[in-house]
């Protein structure tokens, strides 16, 4: 049986091609797969974000755990899903109309990831009109949406008067996040939540479905 102290290593210290073949050589040996995701990938990731917040870890660190965790939860995800094991929650994630930027929503959505949500990645500039269909067609519960730049911080108005359009604000919760963007700015536009970073992100998804895990 592998050393499963060492998944969290690996995870916490980046190492995606050890947390993958640990996580493979885990499931041949029969190791629950929920026990791997609750007891050693998602610890590791807290501590990530634990470091982060701490300034011991930089977006650099930040990347390469969130690619490990990835390459390990690539391999568990579908069993989780055959056993009907269930996602804290689903969340839209894309950067808004007219940005193209992706290092930070890419953070964001493998934070999200590793914190136990399921994660429909809408990619780069991204119209309202695919969040809406994220929300209709694939039940999401959070539209997280991302701007790097002022002068692509109005589409997340925009998006926003487009889900109330569309007569499905009421069913999202909506939280924005990027470089230029302030809880002054969330609070005008009407989201129901901010992050200044990917590791405040996991957070504000977790408050704003009142999930306490």
């Amino acid at each position: 049986m592998a050393d499963l102290k060492l998944l969290y290593d690996a995870i916490l210290n980046g190492d995606a091609k050890v947390a993958h073949d640990l996580t493979e050589q885990a499931i041949k040996d029969g190791a629950d797969p929920i026990k791997l995701v609750d007891e050693f990938m998602i610890p590791a990731m807290n501590e990530v974000g634990r470091r982060f917040e701490t300034n011991e870890y930089f977006v650099p660190e930040l990347l390469i755990s969130a690619r490990a965790m990835k390459s390990a939860l690539d391999l568990v995800r579908p069993l989780l899903v055959a056993r009907g094991a269930k996602p804290l929650g689903t969340v839209a994630v894309g950067t808004v109309k007219g940005d193209l930027h992706d290092i930070g929503k890419n953070l964001v959505a493998a934070m999200l990831e590793g914190g136990g949500f399921e994660v429909i990645d809408l990619g780069v500039n991204v119209p309202p009109e695919k969040f809406i269909a994220a929300v209709n067609e694939k039940g999401a519960q959070i539209v997280a949406m991302s701007a790097l730049l002022t002068t692509t911080m109005p589409a997340m108005k925009t998006t926003i008067d487009a889900l109330k359009q569309a007569g499905v604000r009421q069913k999202v919760k909506v939280l924005i996040g990027g470089a230029p963007i302030t809880q002054k700015y969330a609070d005008e536009i009407g989201a129901d939540g901010y992050s200044e970073n990917a590791v405040g992100a996991v957070s504000a998804a977790k408050q704003s479905l009142g999930v306490t895990k």
